[in-house]
């Protein structure tokens, strides 16, 4: 369907493409925050009537402005209003856990006109995973309304004894208020003129903790400030290559949209409009698609993972010392532990990409101080790899479902057919991933530099020594002499699950794999069985398991090819990557405001357009990244604030003449870098380089 979706902070508005929230629709349209509904119905009408739509634009993410406009309307031959005479906008902003909406209405009809406006609403303080049909279980209730004034207050008193309320409140005398939650304004109009009414919408949680509200002028100016700070403090991109260029913009503004911080800095949730929360893996995925766009963010990453780290064994939650966290909700049901999710830890991935993170943020910024301030995580993090993640001592990390209402396949492919033979025999846990393997050797060989800077330098021996068994170990395992390529992952009889998949193309990022298999693996990745045109399949077309409608199994996902991308380049082969960038910006361009979504299914590009599919997050963090790695591809970018250097192989798409990049955050200086097409071939300018470093190109 056509939703419009705002956010900022962790309170978002989800509604229809007319700004309203239909009572009991079934896509779950309200205003969120923790993870509970404070809006169930936002409905406007015109003498009775429901506007007819013109236009519905929510490009900006943090501001949506819809138009309308009214229905012929005659009573016993007595016109009442003129279809279209009137235009209705409405324009609404989210700012320090508050919605504002301003409705405005002109006439255009040559004479004067009066009609009234109705507003009505209702809050049902629903969980959002029982509005999604995801659980049912036992609630609160509504304890009722309160009328004041020019303010309706709907209250609730939550299974989890917390009061919770929607304060709404209006800047213009009601002619009527119904303590059911319709609010109507009467208006009277000469000919063009306009007049206005603004609701401020304010959850609150605790009857001590009322929401400040500020009026409307001084927080959107303050919500302007905060994305023009955004603006300056990240790096800035140039190109003669459109697509590329409104990509790279699109997803700088869903990514600002999108961040949150709960208190130990800014970090991305997973995506809208269900994954508002902290996610282990796709915010720490995230958060290292844009370290050469703003690497604080990795740091408000780090702190809020390793703030939420496991400290207990505790199968409800799938919790052991040490482990990263999947997913954590504020929500009732969550609160009363009639959901794990406080927070869940059921991944297998995000411990070691928690390591990895960190690494490249080091990489980038030369902070060792951060750290040292998490060396304690660090090492409970390897304890948790080598004793809770390594279940049975053979070097592997598997994963395996101990909670009743836990997630079974806990790698980034978490739905329940993603793990399958060719047999179409579904794998049994516990699994081992192919790409985990090669996240906990990058993360061990990142950490080992790391130490050897900590004065930890036999810390760090053993780190590599355990790095280079799993190699070993990995290449025996997981190769498929036949194929050519690795296996998906090894079963719970440590048996290969066969099907050609995209997970060990995230291996080429690790640098893991044997140098004469690379080629085998890209080849693989880029072949027509792979490769739709349109970006890399996540399963291979033919194999038994292959549906390009499906999840995982044959759909294609933005971030996937994301870390394949960065692999590539990290390899230097940029002319594989190439490839796989021109697909997916084709791919964008299918798509609304040129925004790649959560996934697509996988239908090769020879029938003409993309297949969407039915139901991805929009905007979503790791699709958004996306594009930021593309920049950071075509560059050949990997600093090493460790040894003072900066690699950079430069490469251009076909197509494009120009790439201009300003202000790249390095260590404590910034470099700024220019790509040109000369008839000779690439010409390449450092602009700025203030970081002190050393930079090598390889053109």
């Amino acid at each position: 369907m056509d939703y419009r979706v705002i956010k900022e902070n962790d309170l978002f508005l989800l509604t229809d493409d007319k700004g309203n929230i239909p009572g009991n629709h079934p896509y779950g349209l309200g205003l969120y925050t923790k993870d509970t509904r404070f809006l169930s119905r936002l409905d406007i009408r015109i003498n009775g009537e429901e506007p007819i739509l013109l236009s519905s634009d929510a490009a900006e993410n943090y501001m949506a402005e819809i138009l309308l406009t009214n229905p012929h309307m005659e009573k016993d031959g007595n016109l009442i209003l003129w279809r279209e005479s009137i235009e209705i906008k409405r324009t609404r902003f989210i700012y320090d856990g508050v919605l504002y909406e301003t409705i405005n209405v002109k006439n255009y009809f040559p004479k004067a006109v009066q009609f009234t406006l109705s507003v009505i609403m209702d809050a049902d303080f629903l969980d959002m995973f029982i509005v999604r049909g995801f659980q049912n279980g036992h609630i609160g209730q509504r304890t009722g309304q309160i009328v004041d004034g020019s303010s309706l207050t709907f209250t609730y008193m939550g299974a989890d004894d917390v009061y919770r309320a929607t304060v709404v409140s209006w800047d213009k005398p009601a002619s009527s208020i119904e303590d059911t939650g319709g609010i109507l304004f009467e208006f009277q109009l000469d000919p063009s003129e306009e007049q206005s009414v603004t609701l401020v919408i304010a959850p609150q949680i605790g009857e001590d903790k009322r929401t400040f509200v500020m009026n409307k002028k001084d927080a959107l100016q303050q919500l302007q400030d905060s994305y023009a700070a955004w603006s300056n403090k990240i790096t800035k991109v140039s190109t003669d290559f459109k697509p590329l260029q409104r990509l790279v913009d699109r997803g700088i503004d869903d990514l600002r949209v999108l961040l949150t911080d709960v208190g130990y800095g800014e970090f991305p949730v997973a995506g809208l409009p269900w994954f508002g929360v902290p996610f282990g893996r796709d915010s720490l995925i995230a958060a290292l698609q844009m370290l050469s766009f703003n690497p604080e963010v990795a740091k408000g990453t780090l702190l809020t993972m390793a703030h939420n780290q496991g400290l207990d064994v505790n199968p409800w939650r799938d919790e052991q010392p040490g482990k990263i966290m999947h997913e954590i909700r504020y929500g009732e049901l969550a609160v009363t532990e009639q959901i794990p999710f406080t927070p869940y830890y059921g991944t297998i991935d995000a411990t070691p990409l928690f390591l990895i993170l960190l690494t490249e943020y080091v990489k980038w910024t030369g902070d060792l101080n951060l750290a040292s301030e998490l060396e304690a995580n660090i090492e409970a993090a390897l304890n948790w790899i080598d004793q809770y993640g390594d279940r049975d001592g053979d070097l592997f990390v598997e994963y395996h479902q101990e909670s009743s209402k836990g997630i079974a396949n806990q790698g980034w492919k978490d739905s329940g057919d993603s793990v399958v033979h060719r047999s179409g025999d579904y794998a049994e846990t516990p699994i081992a991933l192919a790409e985990v393997q090669g996240y906990v050797y990058q993360a061990k060989m990142g950490i080992a530099q790391l130490f050897d800077k900590l004065n930890k330098a036999e810390r760090a021996a053993v780190l590599r020594q355990q790095a280079e068994k799993l190699k070993k170990r990995f290449d025996a395992e997981f190769w498929m002499e036949e194929e050519s390529y690795y296996a998906i992952a090894l079963d719970a009889d440590k048996k290969q699950v066969q099907s050609i998949t995209s997970n060990p193309g995230h291996v080429l990022f690790s640098e893991m794999l044997d140098a004469e298999k690379i080629n085998a693996v890209i080849q693989t990745l880029l072949s027509p069985k792979m490769f739709s045109g349109y970006g890399i399949r996540t399963m291979g077309e033919g194999e038994a398991g292959y549906n390009p409608m499906s999840y995982h199994d044959g759909s294609i996902w933005p971030h996937d090819n994301s870390m394949i991308l960065l692999g590539m380049s990290k390899i230097n082969r940029q002319d594989a990557s190439l490839k796989v960038i021109e697909g997916l910006i084709q791919a964008a361009g299918h798509f609304e405001y040129d925004r790649l979504p959560e996934l697509y299914c996988g239908y090769d590009s020879s029938i003409g357009k993309v297949v969407k599919y039915p139901v991805a997050c929009s905007p979503q963090a790791w699709a958004a990244g996306t594009p930021l790695v593309f920049i950071q591809t075509l560059l050949g970018l990997f600093p090493d604030a460790l040894n003072r250097s900066i690699r950079i192989a430069p490469r251009l798409l076909s197509g494009m003449n120009e790439l201009t990049v300003h202000h790249i955050s390095i260590g404590e200086g910034h470099v700024s870098v220019s790509v040109t097409r000369t008839d000779e071939g690439l010409s390449v300018s450092v602009l700025e380089n203030t970081t002190g470093y050393d930079i090598f190109k390889d053109c």
